[in-house]
């Protein structure tokens, strides 16, 4: 799109062609009242507040496009009558309870009445049955519904579950006057309010979704509330922290919600997270995850001892990416002072699957985002079980498709319903367990510049192409033009009888004829269906910007050096953006910042994990450690940002920072490390205290900073290596979480309520003889468990899913290190 200017209410601003007024005028700090349009989502025309003049003509800013030399006028005598009357409109029979509302004091119907002045009301219509409905994790009020359609819009275009949808009130109808004696929009606005509520598009009485929660944030009025909210505190009361979410890789910006316990109990609580939701859209997770503090009431003396006297014995200190940047850099830290093993394996892999790419890349990190991802119109995802890997990812692939109308490609060997369900332009699909080779092959067959890849990759792509001959069916063109011509004579003649005769003779003939098609053996290989390539090529006419999304997946996988390999060609020879996801939290940062190493020494110091003298957060060690919610520091997100985070609950015991002192490491807080961050990694010597978090009127992100992606020398060398199409044979077992759960620390959340267990597929047990509850042994292998089956109807198909959230499950000791292996399931 091309830069234009238009003029709005006699100021001259520059905007993208296309793009909505509304937006514009937003992002140039302009106002221009509007209830139901939400950022990133496609314009509903609801609430019809947005009225605006633009060349002398009444248009609604939130779909009305600018256009060079547009003039544009937000107010005038009619549009300020127009809003008024509508804001009249949504404030008939609205009960009267903002003193006990949740969203009092933040209510947009309560900001917007205000603002039009409304002190008066010239319209009634009978009032009809509201009772409040329980739809599980939110709670619906249709008493206090103004059905603008934000949760709807956000549900389908920001998420992707489509679980929202109008359903009919049933309510009389206006009286006739009205539609006389009011102004045109607050009357077609009434007429709609008066008909509507909001429901469920599955027909069913609880929401059946992924719980992100996002519905009732982005909810104006008090009408969808999370239940676990409704009634315990008034938002004026709490104070708003600043922080970024510490579940998973997307480092979203949230705000915690904090104020005492009870008049009893000054203890601060955290009551809600927040979020900004034109912005950023938050998973479950991260919405109702929050309470994983680790409460300490003084600092224990004797277990500090005794693991100062740990560390001075220990060879190793093993660790999770739950952690923070400044974190990471005082283990790197006591690593060449001490001379540890520092063993993290899901991070080493990351480290060495970068290290991989950059060989060909010539760059530190991937090229790409996931806002690249957002504003692609076509996007493939590899590797990765997106909904549960990094929620974000999921969502900037659905707002692709549903905002730019784009389309998707998703390869994974389990199936997924949620990702199926994000619209009829997302293909997918379901492979075997070690052919993610296959698919970069082929996504560099179909899309990269063979002109400029090396030419023995060219050859080997074309050692995958042949020809076959295919019998087609055509159709005799000429026999069925002279029928027609003969049924018009005899029509002119009225000779109705050989009229019929001939129709009877207008069923087309056929006869067979061979033609040579192309055969990939890539498609073949893959299990792709026979109309693969003409739907792809469908779905990709007046595709112009492509993403691609990899995931953790390829990087423990047996050939993750070729995988990585194959990502940077594809980066470098077609037009794809790529972006990776990191495994855990802070996977990015830890693999940037520290020398990790494959094996543990004899006597280990584990972080959070198990180790001969444990530090946890979790409460479960030696020593206690605050959890990432009660700590300062940064976290290095997917889109390659330093976010920094705030500490939402006090700490009272010792932290990992005062282990290091006693060490002889010097730093009285430990973001004084954060300016220390390795300038060589892309990271910059920004003091804590200078970090931005905040957004701009545009969408412009002001979070942390973004690392500056190192070049590093390439090998010169671009070969990558054949691979052999080979197959697991039995059971499949997968190490994933369901949705809402990451790690230990949101299994110890109050909300977040997935049990724990072995998860299977509703197809997967009609077909077997085994039953929810039912307690099973799956063995592979490099090991056994015993546990419960949990039914997810998340997923599908036969693949078994055993989660990592609780540690006291163990699932990793099935695996190797791929995330795919294979099991005898039998029922104890």
């Amino acid at each position: 799109m091309s830069k234009i200017t238009i003029n709005i209410d006699g100021r001259d601003i520059e905007t993208q062609e296309g793009e909505y007024i509304l937006n514009a005028a937003r992002a140039n700090d302009i106002f221009i009242p509007a209830i139901c349009y939400l950022t990133r989502c496609s314009p509903t025309l609801a609430c019809r507040l947005c009225l605006v003049e633009a060349d002398g003509k009444q248009v609604y800013a939130c779909n009305a496009k600018s256009k060079e030399g547009m003039s544009v006028v937000t107010s005038t005598e009619n549009i300020i009558k127009e809003r008024r009357a509508i804001m009249e409109v949504y404030d008939v029979n609205h009960p009267l309870q903002c003193g006990v509302c949740d969203q009092s004091g933040e209510c947009e119907l309560q900001n917007y009445t205000l603002e039009m002045g409304v002190d008066a009301q010239h319209y009634a219509v009978k009032d009809v049955d509201r009772s409040d409905i329980d739809w599980g994790h939110i709670h619906y009020n249709p008493g206090l519904c103004i059905v603008c359609e934000r949760c709807v819009t956000a549900c389908k275009d920001m998420i992707g579950d489509n679980s929202l949808k109008t359903v009919p009130r049933g309510a009389d109808a206006l009286e006739a006057e009205y539609k006389e004696s009011m102004p045109k929009d607050a009357y077609a606005m009434w007429n709609k309010l008066n008909k509507s509520l909001i429901g469920l598009t599955s027909g069913e009485e609880m929401l059946d979704c992924t719980s992100c929660g996002e519905c009732a944030a982005v909810c104006p009025v008090g009408a969808l509330v999370d239940t676990h909210y409704i009634y315990t505190t008034n938002a004026w009361e709490c104070k708003q922290i600043p922080a970024t979410c510490g579940h998973c890789s997307a480092g979203c910006q949230i705000s915690y919600d904090v104020k005492h316990t009870s008049i009893d109990n000054t203890d601060e609580k955290i009551y809600r997270v927040m979020n900004e939701w034109n912005y950023v859209s938050l998973c479950g997770a991260g919405r109702y995850g929050f309470d994983y503090q680790n409460r300490v009431e003084a600092k224990d003396e004797a277990a500090f001892a005794n693991a100062v006297e740990a560390f001075k014995k220990a060879d190793t200190i093993k660790f999770t990416s739950t952690i923070t940047n400044e974190e990471a850099l005082v283990l790197q830290k006591l690593k060449e002072k001490f001379g540890y093993k520092l063993v993290n394996s899901e991070a080493k892999a990351f480290q060495t699957f970068l290290n991989n790419y950059s060989e060909i890349s010539g760059t530190k990190l991937y090229g790409y985002d996931l806002e690249a991802t957002h504003n692609a119109n076509f996007v493939i995802s590899v590797g990765t079980a997106l909904k549960s890997d990094n929620p974000n990812a999921r969502y900037a692939l659905n707002n692709s498709m549903t905002v730019n109308k784009g389309a998707g490609l998703y390869f994974h060997p389990l199936k997924d319903p949620v990702i199926e369900g994000l619209g009829k332009s997302i293909m997918t699909m379901y492979h075997a367990p070690l052919q993610e080779e296959a698919i970069l092959y082929l996504i560099l067959d179909l899309f990269a510049d063979k002109e400029k890849l090396p030419s023995d990759i060219v050859s080997y792509l074309a050692s995958f192409h042949s020809t076959k001959t295919v019998t087609v069916e055509e159709v005799i063109k000429e026999e069925v033009t002279e029928i027609v011509k003969v049924m018009k004579k005899n029509e002119e003649t009225g000779e109705e009888e050989e009229v019929e005769e001939e129709k009877k003779k207008m069923v087309p003939k056929k006869i067979s004829k061979e033609v040579e098609v192309d055969d990939n053996r890539l498609l073949e290989i893959l299990g792709a269906d026979e109309n693969f390539m003409e739907t792809l090529e469908k779905n990709l006419a007046k595709k112009d910007s492509f993403a691609l999304i990899a995931g953790p997946d390829l990087y423990t996988h047996p050939n993750s050096k070729n995988l990585a390999r194959l990502l940077a060609l594809i980066e470098k020879y077609s037009a794809f953006e790529l972006t990776m996801i990191p495994t855990l939290t802070n996977s990015l940062g830890v693999a940037l910042i520290c020398e990790l190493d494959d094996e543990a020494g004899s006597y280990t110091i584990g972080y959070n994990t198990k180790g001969d003298f444990t530090l946890s957060a979790l409460g479960e060690g030696d020593l206690d450690m605050p959890a990432i919610n009660q700590q300062e520091g940064t976290l290095t997100s997917i889109n390659k940002r330093v976010n920094p985070t705030n500490a939402a609950i006090g700490y009272n015991g010792y932290e990992l920072n005062d282990i290091a002192n006693a060490l002889g490491l010097n730093a009285e807080l430990v973001i004084e490390y954060t300016k220390e961050l390795p300038v060589a990694k892309g990271f910059r010597a920004e003091e804590f205290d200078n970090l931005p978090n905040h957004y701009d009127n545009d969408g412009t992100e002001h979070r942390g900073y973004l690392l500056e992606n190192i070049a590093v020398p390439t090998s010169g060398d671009e070969s990558v290596s054949a691979f052999s199409d080979e197959k697991m044979q039995g059971t499949l077992i997968y190490l994933a979480n369901p949705v809402r759960q990451f790690t230990p620390f949101t299994y110890k959340t109050t909300n977040l309520d997935e049990v724990s267990g072995v998860y299977m597929s509703e197809e997967f047990l009609s077909g077997s003889d085994l039953n929810e509850g039912d307690s099973v042994r799956v063995k592979s292998p490099s090991g056994e468990i015993v546990a419960n089956i949990v039914s997810d109807n998340k997923i599908s198909g036969d693949i078994v899913v055993l989660p990592t959230f609780d540690s006291k499950l163990n699932s990793e000791a099935l695996f190797s290190s791929y995330r795919f292996a294979t099991a005898s399931i039998e029922k104890v």
